[in-house]
């Protein structure tokens, strides 16, 4: 067919035909994505979600979808997470390193639970820990920075969010005098969470200090094609010489700086510090978690991390402590601590007590990440809701569940477990706040405890069960955390240290005001409505 005839072809088209192949071809489209939609997505409330969106907003849902629909980390990083794991094995292999000692000292009742994190992690249960909870920033700071000022080999950083203001200025100053005097210092900090600190001047001045700052899961246009651009990197972990190790919901920032344009109050955040008398612990998971990431994030890394494992030895680590020195830092810390006043957190002031130490604490580090550990800390969260006897008490910032998570509290409540769930009053996020609200009915309906913190944006991510069992972490209860961030919890089974935990939950109830139900039946219907339709979108959230 030559030039003249093609033209013939097209010229005897009219806008009919144009309109009904343009009609052809997206119902075509439209087949094809729900199709895709349908065999890739495991979870029907996320299928349901993308179908309408895609049906409702055609072009913008297919677009979307490309962009967002699947939980894609991309091929080169998984392969390289694959490469660094193996690298792991092996030197834990060559260094006799076995990441689950305790297994034999839980109950009947929590060894099928740790099972669910051992099988996907490869990280067990780690007896003989010293923990301590801390609830002031003052505390925290004060103490990263004594840990930091007495390092002598390694420190690893992981966050979500660096925020270069307040109490954040004397970790960074820290942190470089410790590369100057030797000690290797490596912070892992996500593209997205920390895009101000990755383009300050105090990046650059820990860099000329000697401080390896690494971007994790950085974004672009042309990254967007390969993978999702807002799988984010949630972990906050710090770990120092391999056997001081600090977790939580605590990113590195200063309450009394960060986010104040929110109308929100000031965030409220807890952490842990952990050590332990023993060579293998929490700390050395944390540093395993840590070191992997940094490795996956590019070949350079990976290659770096590489010649490290080769040339490394248990034996130039002083990796057992004598238990008298470590309790003598952290009561330094409690001193250095005392002077410090508790904050003001928006209207109302809270004030938690001083938690004292807590010796031979049994722990498990569950670490997840989408196409990597499947939903681990999700199935772990299911598992000892089912399992509750008595009590459920949730921390979260964040609460939008999917049924089968909303269907376990209810199921709980209506059998006689006493749930409570703790949320702040007001979030920081429009859609999930009234995501959040569309769940209220069924809960109270079926007796859960709805209880609203009025004192600021409550950033605790806490999970304590009956009185033996506590996850404590990064992990929000909505679907992002457990299906596309990175994130790390710490499973706790030794009732003290769980006791510590509840007793802070108890402090964050006096500063709450209960949900009726009553009361949220009174609520209009145009409000109940834009909730439930919120609601659809949960799973997107």
């Amino acid at each position: 067919m030559d030039i003249f005839s093609i033209e013939r072809f097209f010229t005897t088209w009219t806008w009919v035909d144009i309109a009904e192949l343009g009609l052809v071809l997206h119902i075509i489209l439209m087949i094809v994505m729900t199709l895709r939609i349908v065999s890739v997505q495991r979870n029907i409330g996320v299928s349901i979600a993308w179908i309408a969106v895609l049906y409702t907003v055609p072009v913008f849902g297919f677009i979307a979808y490309i962009l967002l629909g699947e939980p894609m980390i991309g091929r080169r990083y998984r392969e390289r997470v694959d490469q660094a794991g193996l690298l792991m094995n092996d030197m834990a292999r060559r260094e006799n390193l076995v990441f689950d000692q305790g297994k034999e000292l839980l109950t009947a009742n929590y060894r099928g639970v740790s099972q669910i994190g051992t099988r996907w992690t490869g990280l067990g249960v780690f007896p003989g820990h010293n923990m301590q909870l801390l609830t002031d920033p003052n505390a925290i700071f004060q103490g990263l920075v004594n840990d930091i000022n007495t390092a002598q080999y390694t420190i690893l950083m992981e966050f979500y969010i660096i925020y270069p203001k307040g109490q954040v200025l004397e970790v960074i100053e820290a942190l470089s005098a410790a590369a100057q005097r030797g000690v290797e210092c490596h912070i892992l900090a996500d593209s997205v969470g920390s895009f101000s600190f990755l383009n300050s001047s105090e990046h650059d001045a820990l860099e000329r200090a000697g401080v390896f700052v690494h971007q994790s899961l950085p974004v672009g246009l042309f990254k967007t094609l390969f993978k999702r651009s807002d799988v984010r990197n949630h972990r906050k972990i710090v770990v120092i010489d391999e056997h001081i190790g600090y977790m939580g919901s605590f990113n590195l920032v200063d309450p009394k700086f960060f986010k104040q344009n929110k109308n929100v109050g000031q965030w409220i955040d807890v952490a842990i510090r952990t050590t332990s008398q023993h060579s293998i612990s929490i700390a050395t998971a944390m540093a395993v978690v840590v070191a992997t990431d940094i490795g996956a994030e590019n070949k350079d890394n990976l290659d770096a991390l590489n010649q490290r494992i080769n040339n490394y030895t248990r034996k130039l680590y002083v990796m057992n402590p004598t238990i008298n020195d470590l309790n003598s830092r952290v009561k330094a810390l409690d001193e250095d601590s005392e002077g410090h006043e508790q904050p003001e957190f928006g209207a109302t002031s809270i004030v938690l007590p001083k938690m004292p130490i807590v010796n031979n604490v049994l722990a498990q580090l569950i670490p997840s990440a989408p196409q990597v550990t499947a939903h681990v800390i999700y199935n772990t969260l299911i598992t000892v809701i089912h399992r509750a006897n008595r009590r459920i008490r949730i921390t979260t910032p964040y609460f939008v569940p999917d049924e089968a998570l909303s269907g376990a509290l209810t199921i709980a409540a209506k059998r006689g477990v006493d749930v409570t769930l703790i949320v702040p009053e007001k979030v920081d996020s429009f859609l999930v706040q009234h995501a959040s609200q569309a769940y209220y009915q069924e809960l109270l309906e079926a007796g859960v405890n709805i209880a609203l913190f009025t004192g600021g944006l409550l950033h605790t991510k806490t999970v304590v069960i009956d009185d033996d069992y506590c996850l404590f972490g990064t992990v929000n209860i909505d679907m992002r955390s457990f299906y596309l961030n990175m994130e790390v919890s710490l499973a706790i089974y030794t009732p003290e240290m769980v006791a510590q935990v509840a007793d802070c939950q108890e402090v964050y109830l006096e500063s709450c005001r209960y949900v009726s139900l009553e009361e949220w039946q009174k609520r209009r219907g145009s409000e109940r409505l834009f909730d439930n339709v919120v609601r659809l979108f949960s799973p997107l959230l």
